[in-house]
């Protein structure tokens, strides 16, 4: 499936009016096929009007309970894919204001109970250190201030017991140094003392270790309805559950070869001492 980031938006008109169009060529009111597919008519007249996005799954229902063709099928479910997909450019992000971004980070871990974060280049923000934080925003245009206070506040998350973070992170992502060794340093000190907290997993996956699987972008999954992929122009938001599914099955087969507790302790506190030598 390829597609412009422009698609994105205009995909969900799209999909509304072909789903429309199907049924009213089929010659079935809403409350037919509603009943056919097993829902409820105004949840039909919300997909055919856009007011709502429907599932992948949604779709398939809907699309065997008219009888489409199979080629029709493919196509109505790559665009359905694609509508259930966000592309949110980093551009957009900064006219906006960065700590406008932190408040929706913010809401997405307050709703979700099962968080897991793959970190192949940096730290993220909810593991950083103050110096950390505002070095990599260094890049990023404006007063940066109220965004550091942001994403120290949303620090606060991890203590929530009621969640279970799981964070994996590379041996680059550990040692990649944006701060001064003795900042790098305190920093590593700080994953190994998170790594404490008993609704808080924190694994390393050490260089030579043989995965067969490159570890090609950041990636976050929050609970099992919603994935985020990060590049450096911006990041993808992924609500279809297929799409999610797969997130999750990488990060399982990442999170089987890093090291947890114990183990992950001991790499870190000999990644820091180096920093400090």
């Amino acid at each position: 499936m390829t597609f412009e980031p422009e698609q994105l938006g205009q995909s969900k008109t799209d999909l509304a009016e072909k789903l429309r169009e199907l049924r009213k060529a089929a010659g079935l009111t809403g409350d037919r096929l509603a009943k056919r597919c097993n829902m409820s008519q105004s949840q039909i007249s919300k997909f055919e009007t856009g007011k709502k996005t429907p599932k992948l799954i949604d779709v398939e229902r809907i699309l065997r309970a008219l009888n489409a063709p199979p080629e029709l099928i493919t196509e109505i479910a790559a665009l359905a894919r694609i509508a259930n997909t966000e592309w949110q450019d980093k551009r957009s992000s900064w006219r906006r204001g960065l700590e406008k971004r932190q408040a929706e980070l913010a809401a997405l871990e307050a709703e979700a109970t099962a968080l897991r974060y793959f970190l192949p280049a940096m730290v993220t923000g909810l593991l950083a250190t103050p110096e950390y934080v505002r070095a990599s925003l260094s890049n990023a245009p404006g007063d940066k201030s109220k965004t550091v206070a942001r994403k120290l506040e949303r620090q606060a998350v991890l203590y929530d017991t009621s969640k279970s973070f799981t964070f994996l992170l590379t041996e680059q992502a550990v040692r990649w140094a944006i701060v001064p060794p003795p900042a790098m340093a305190v920093q590593i000190d700080r994953l190994a003392s998170l790594s404490h907290l008993p609704n808080v997993r924190v694994g390393v996956i050490p260089l030579g270790v043989q995965i067969s699987r490159g570890p090609m972008n950041t990636f976050t999954i929050y609970d099992d309805r919603l994935a985020t992929v990060e590049n450096f122009t911006g990041r993808m938001v992924f609500q279809d559950s297929r799409d999610v599914a797969e997130h999750l099955a990488v990060f399982a087969a990442f999170e089987r070869h890093a090291l947890f507790g114990p183990m992950a302790r001991q790499r870190l506190s000999e990644w820091a001492e180096l920093y400090r030598a």
